[in-house]
């Protein structure tokens, strides 16, 4: 290579890495315009009556049009959409007004893949075959001498576009993968657990979590690099980011953090010179967690912050005081259609076989901070698969595609088949995380912090669990049915759902997700077990409580209701007599009821069910009374006794009642525990009290449910959800019969136990001794 070549090569290099010195894509832009302005030959009159656009004209059109979509109200021709703050709605009524505008139709995917408007104009003209000067750069690396620069490159051969696309990518990772040989050599760091560390991406979901993780197991003082115009600014969308993940964001939390207002995309973060300087030489570890995740962006659009951004960390970690660099990858680094295996040292997949700019991304930053450690960088990958909701506090990324998966399968009801969810809840992901970045020993490796993966069996079984039956489908005919549902009934928080099933290119991701193996993790459990953290266990229906509650809050899931079919119901039939409050109770009264529940969910989570049915009470009327709303609560006072007494509450009965003429009833029943041996009656026999609607009880007394009724109808009765297979109506019955069989076992024994200890209580009679004291 000779040395025009080199410089050539170099001036490239700079410009991708948007550096200081040597000429910017703007800069070029403009001399490649100056330069065909300065030897084309004066304009003759057009023949034609319409002149053709080049590309010029075409790239300041969109660039004009897409800034009217953006905060700052303009978008260079050579700068992307989405990292200008542009977002996937305003993408598509972009491509809207583009079509009106320009008169031509629009690929949205292309759009998504790179979102520059040279980009756009360049691969709109090659699309309708459109001739012209194209006065614009190509994206392969520029020469920089002055002759080469207004020569006219020769005619490329005609390429499809998503072949064209497809070259382009691949040639822009290879460019990116050798600017890491680019960073400066650098020493081992001191293993020690670090004080001072920068952390990115602190508002987003896992690292707001990873931030509090931090703070609350070492002593670091925590760096936040936050994008922001200025440090109040910053330290308020902090602030805001913490609340809105219900993590505190307190006087003591402040106290350790240090908020820096930068921009991960942007030369040495965007910081001054003398904070760049101070912090290579005073941090003892660099966390880079921020990163653009969007999956219907291309890699172009998604470098600056995914790669670059990677590579910037890099450059600081190396500078000054050796440090190591703990980078947070992703599992999709191996989201290759048919790859077989994903253990935490298995080879990644092929960057020519990964469909998503997503997935080209992560798989391009990671390969290059490889190459890194060539240069004697510290670098720990950690790659999360699907991060869950928290366990505790529901907490969850609404933007998530597992999140909008989840949504859905609860919603309609239906799952795609599918291999392996490798997905973990974001406490479990974040302290893990955490505990390897404090532990010198850990640093330099790669870790899959993805959890137990979830099958498809454990899926449907849990949903079936809490009363969400769902039925399998092949992946076309779920898409196709998710698709036709959201048109039917849209639900706004899953409309990113919807772009990503009709996006080919995001579909291709999805495929390669729900079809792979299940990811392995040997090295992150021996670190958890050394460490004595929790392992990891399966992000099952309990784990899930919490986040399924916040996405029904917030309209992205359905939990079960009353109104839907039941999950299980059986029959419960009672005889008794009542009468008018301090007299005796001879009036014959019975009641007919159906008991239900929507879901096992409804027991965890309330320990109540759904009473439907009728009341026969001639005191009351001569005519049955319609139950309109009942509710039984199993254990109400969760085996706490009455006040100095061994009666414990087993059940308590709520039925608001309707006669035939309209008239309002209630009804309150109990069922108790006593320290008796009648154990048998205890479970069958109710008191009640009948009362008018706002008035207080006219009626009292005891109905039983009839000894020879009981297993017919409450055990051999039961009954549940058709739709279930017979191994899960198996299922079904069995989990309902050992919940509310260990329910009312612990109350029974409960009062046995109260009276065992008084009487073994020596010191109720207290001695002389107590007695003078």
């Amino acid at each position: 290579m000779n040395n025009e070549d080199t410089g050539q090569r170099a001036a490239a290099e700079a410009i991708e890495r948007g550096g200081s010195g040597g000429l910017s894509v703007a800069d070029l832009l403009a001399r490649v315009t100056a330069g065909a302005s300065a030897t084309a030959p004066p304009a003759a009159a057009p023949p034609a009556p319409a002149p053709r656009r080049t590309a010029d004209d075409v790239a300041a059109v969109i660039a004009t049009a897409a800034g009217r979509h953006l905060p700052g109200g303009q978008l260079a021709v050579d700068a992307d959409f989405f990292d200008a703050g542009g977002t996937s709605v305003q993408a598509v009524e972009l491509v809207a007004e583009l079509e009106a505008e320009l008169g031509v139709e629009f690929d949205l995917d292309e759009v998504f893949a790179d979102a520059r408007p040279v980009s756009l104009a360049r691969r709109l003209i090659a699309a309708t075959a459109q001739a012209g000067p194209v006065a614009v750069t190509p994206l392969a690396p520029v020469p920089a001498t002055a002759a080469a620069l207004t020569a006219t490159p020769p005619p490329a051969p005609a390429e499809a576009p998503y072949t064209r696309a497809r070259r382009e990518d691949l040639e822009q990772i290879l460019a990116d993968l050798a600017l890491a040989d680019r960073l400066p050599f650098t020493d081992v760091p001191e293993p020690v657990p670090p004080r001072r560390i920068l952390l990115t991406g602190a508002t987003g979901f896992l690292g707001s979590h990873m931030l509090l993780d931090l703070l609350r197991h070492s002593e670091a003082h925590v760096y936040c690099l936050v994008r922001a115009a200025d440090e109040e600014a910053a330290a308020a969308r902090l602030g805001e980011a913490l609340k809105g993940y219900r993590l505190p964001w307190s006087a003591e939390v402040r106290r350790r953090v240090t908020v820096l207002p930068g921009d991960i995309r942007r030369p040495r973060l965007g910081l001054t010179e003398e904070r760049w300087h101070t912090l290579a030489h005073e941090l003892d570890g660099v966390v880079g967690v921020a990163a653009a995740v969007d999956f219907l962006r291309g890699y172009h659009s998604l470098r600056a912050s995914n790669v670059l951004g990677a590579l910037t960390l890099a450059e600081l970690a190396a500078t000054g005081r050796p440090k190591p660099l703990h980078h947070i990858s992703s599992i999709a680094v191996f989201n290759e259609v048919g790859i077989t295996a994903m253990g935490e040292d298995d080879p990644l997949a092929h960057a020519d076989r990964l469909i998503s700019g997503y997935d080209q991304s992560k798989w391009a930053a990671e390969v290059a901070l490889r190459r890194a450690r060539d240069h004697g960088l510290v670098v720990t990958a950690l790659r999360p698969g699907g991060i869950g909701g928290h366990t505790r506090t529901g907490a969850y990324n609404p933007q998530d595609l597992s999140s909008g998966l989840i949504s859905a399968f609860g919603r309609f009801r239906t799952v795609p088949a599918f291999h392996y969810l490798n997905a973990a809840p974001v406490d479990w992901v974040s302290r893990v995380a955490v505990a390897a970045i404090c532990e010198p020993d850990a640093w330099g490796y790669d870790y899959n912090l993805t959890g137990v993966p979830n099958t498809l069996d454990d899926v449907v079984r849990d949903m079936a669990l809490g009363g969400m039956h769902v039925r399998v489908q092949d992946w076309d005919e779920w898409r196709t049915d998710a698709l036709a549902r959201l048109e039917a009934e849209p639900v706004p928080e899953l409309a990113f759902l919807g772009r990503v099933l009709q996006s080919p290119t995001a579909l291709k991701l999805c495929e390669a997700t729900l079809k792979g193996p299940a990811a392995g993790g040997e090295r992150t459990a021996a670190l958890v077990d050394a460490l004595g953290l929790p392992p990891a266990a399966r992000y099952d229906a309990p784990a899930q409580l919490r986040t399924f509650e916040r996405l029904a809050e917030d309209g992205l899931a359905r939990l079960p209701h009353k109104d839907d079919q039941p999950y299980l119901w059986f029959t419960e039939t009672t005889e008794g007599h009542v009468g008018p409050v301090g007299a005796a109770a001879d009036t014959p009264c019975s009641m007919a009821l159906t008991l239900s529940i929507a879901s096992m969910y409804q027991l965890v989570k309330e320990r109540r069910v759904d009473v439907t049915g009728e009341v026969t009470c001639a005191a009351v009327h001569p005519r049955p009374l319609t139950v309109e709303r009942g509710d039984i609560w199993v254990r109400p006072d969760e085996g706490i006794p009455q006040r100095h007494g061994t009666t414990h509450q087993l059940l308590r009965y709520r039925l608001r009642l309707r006669d035939a003429d309209g008239g309002l009833w209630w009804l309150e029943g109990r069922k108790h525990a006593r320290a008796r041996r009648d154990v048998w009656r205890q479970t069958r026999a109710l008191t009640v009290e009948i009362g008018r609607q706002g008035e207080a009880a006219r009626l009292i007394g005891e109905v039983v449910v009839p000894a020879d009724t009981y297993v017919r109808d409450q055990i051999d009765g039961i009954r549940v959800d058709p739709r279930l297979t017979a191994r899960e109506k198996r299922a079904a019955k069995l989990t309902w019969l050992a919940w509310f069989g260990l329910e009312m076992g612990r109350g029974l024994l409960g009062p046995f136990a109260r009276a065992a200890a008084d009487l073994l209580d020596l010191r109720r009679t207290p001695t002389l001794t107590e007695q003078h004291r």
